[in-house]
């Protein structure tokens, strides 16, 4: 399968993260969590531990491997973020983690490394 645009990529990365999260028995709880000027990829839970998620795919080997792309600025955005979701639901006293879903789709079947508790 061909990706064509970014934002085509993303939805492709974003289904099969999501793929990988539900066969680890993850609950989705939530898609493309805006707020201001960013967005969560995926919130899960795992068990009792709300999971704040991040999807990085990559088609070639141009720009490094996914993983690296969630950078110091990225992770901080990703903070601030889930820190609204949690104020916006009243969540208090949970227990989350965030997790980086990448994946490398380069001429076939995509390979998923899946990094809990990456940051």
């Amino acid at each position: 399968m061909s990706v064509k645009t970014t934002r085509q990529a993303g939805t492709q990365g974003e289904a099969i993260a999501l793929e990988h999260l539900r066969s680890l028995g993850m609950q989705i709880l939530e898609m493309n969590y805006h707020f201001r000027h960013g967005e969560i990829d995926i919130i899960a839970r795992d068990g009792e531990v709300l999971v704040f998620c991040e999807v990085k795919m990559r088609t070639s080997d141009r720009y490094g491997d996914p993983e690296y792309a969630v950078t110091m600025r990225k992770r901080q955005q990703i903070r601030k973020i889930a820190e609204a979701y949690l104020y916006e639901h009243c969540v208090q006293q949970q227990a989350c983690r965030f997790d980086v879903v990448a994946i490398r789709l380069m001429g076939g079947k995509p390979v998923v490394n899946y990094i809990a508790n990456a940051f």
